[in-house]
């Protein structure tokens, strides 16, 4: 009996904070250029310090853009749009993101598709003018683009990144080409509803199916549904999650905490 694994991209397989942050903040330069007029370079690189640290509570990579206008007003409270950014610490932000994300989406008057679109084009353009230095902003975990290319299960990428970066990202930087029909990108629907089409698939009848993921609350999502109760569900310790988070899954039965290199040594 094989494997298939259905992997997560962003803090599974590959670490794009840098890129991510830095494209969230030219994007939000692009999107608020009154706000972002004075920001200097050391302003900059703090936003991108505190990125690193937030980087858990980022379902989708606009959110990325959210929070780089949030922690600017977080710093500076003459241009504060929102009641959200009073007081507000970083602490608080990976405590209480979905209910913070609502309240500047309104204040700001913001637009969920609008961001996806401007955060895409961002990265595009970053991409045609220097391939280079945007892939150098990324990096694979280590032994994880071996593990991609050696492996002998059966290999789907289900990740809310727009598909054309993590190809270009598995292609440039790992190495490896996975066909296009195997990575379920932004736009494929959530990922409980790929796992789903997966495992309906007549070429995975008696397969035994792994979901690796590293946010605990899109795995909780799944342990919900009961059609997915056939998938051994695994979080990445070494991704974007919290101490705390990683401590909430030790206590959940049907998840597996996965070190980095268990995990390369699972798909070989």
């Amino acid at each position: 009996m094989g494997d298939l694994y259905a992997l997560d991209f962003d803090g599974v397989l590959c670490d794009s904070c840098g890129e991510s942050s830095r494209s969230a903040v030219k994007a939000a330069k692009v999107r608020w250029p009154s706000l972002f007029q004075g920001v200097d370079s050391a302003m900059e690189g703090w936003i991108v310090d505190q990125m690193f640290t937030v980087r858990p509570v980022v379902e989708t990579g606009y959110e990325n853009v959210l929070l780089v206008r949030l922690l600017l007003e977080m710093r500076v409270p003459s241009i504060r749009k929102s009641s959200a950014a009073e007081g507000l610490t970083v602490d608080g932000i990976l405590e209480n993101w979905s209910k913070i994300k609502s309240i500047i989406m309104e204040a700001w008057n913001e637009n969920r598709d609008a961001l996806i679109d401007l955060f895409g084009k961002v990265r595009d353009e970053w991409m045609e003018n220097d391939l280079a230095t945007w892939i150098g902003a990324n990096r694979f975990y280590p032994g994880v683009p071996d593990a991609l290319k050696f492996a002998s299960s059966r290999i789907y990428i289900v990740t809310t990144k727009q598909s054309r970066f993590a190809d270009a990202l598995l292609r440039e930087l790992a190495g490896v080409t996975i066909p296009p029909e195997r990575i379920f990108g932004l736009g494929t629907g959530p990922k409980v509803e790929v796992l789903k089409q997966l495992q309906k698939k007549p070429e995975h009848q008696g397969l035994k199916l792994h979901f690796v993921e590293d946010r605990l609350a899109t795995l909780k999502n799944v342990i919900k549904e009961p059609e997915l109760d056939g998938w051994n569900l695994h979080l990445g310790d070494w991704g974007y999650n919290t101490q705390k988070e990683r401590e909430e899954a030790a206590t959940i039965p049907r998840i597996h905490l996965l070190q980095l290199s268990d995990f390369s040594k699972k798909l070989k």
